[in-house]
């Protein structure tokens, strides 16, 4: 997300009391899990980072079957990171959802659009109809949608909102 917002995840890195050496280690562990020839599945990679879930429920996505576990956060109490999981295992998607009964943004206009204020579910319902775009990474979703005559695209990292291009603006 530093990609995006580095003032944003400097802050974050702040609040949660990490020195800088202790972000880039991190990351470095991270990467090195994510690419190693005999790495975990990702879902195993979650549970030895996260520990458990805090709450795994089963969810259809149209006429498939998955599991959604979904990991409290201390950056953003108001947020859960979800992990949805298909028979055996296999991660379909992983991203920042908000949590069961936190109120979310209120998103009338562009202006209220911030970095790192509102999920990809939020963003789509308030400015519906969107069309869903690829991301420049595995990690990343765009929302494609008009406002006020002006085309938008919204960018995500994980679920995330990190940025609004509008057209003209």
């Amino acid at each position: 997300m530093a990609d995006f917002q580095p003032g944003l995840a400097e802050e974050a890195r702040h609040r949660l009391g990490a020195t800088l050496a202790e972000q880039r280690e991190a990351n470095r562990t991270w990467q090195a899990m994510v690419r190693s020839p005999r790495s975990r599945g990702a879902l195993a990679r979650y549970r030895s980072v996260l520990g458990p879930p805090a709450d795994v429920a089963a969810r259809a996505v149209g006429d498939l079957e998955c599991e959604a576990l979904l990991w409290a956060l201390p950056l953003w109490p108001d947020l859960r990171f979800e992990v949805l999981a298909g028979p055996g295992g296999a991660v379909w998607n992983e991203w920042l959802v908000r949590a069961p009964g936190a109120p979310g943004p209120v998103l009338e206009e562009l202006d209220d659009l911030r970095p790192w204020s509102a999920t990809v579910d939020e963003v789509a319902r308030a400015f519906a109809p969107v069309r869903p775009m690829e991301g420049t990474a595995p990690t990343r979703w765009r929302l494609a949608f008009e406002r006020a005559g002006r085309s938008c695209v919204a960018e995500f990292t994980y679920g995330l909102l990190q940025r609004v291009d509008v057209a003209g603006g």
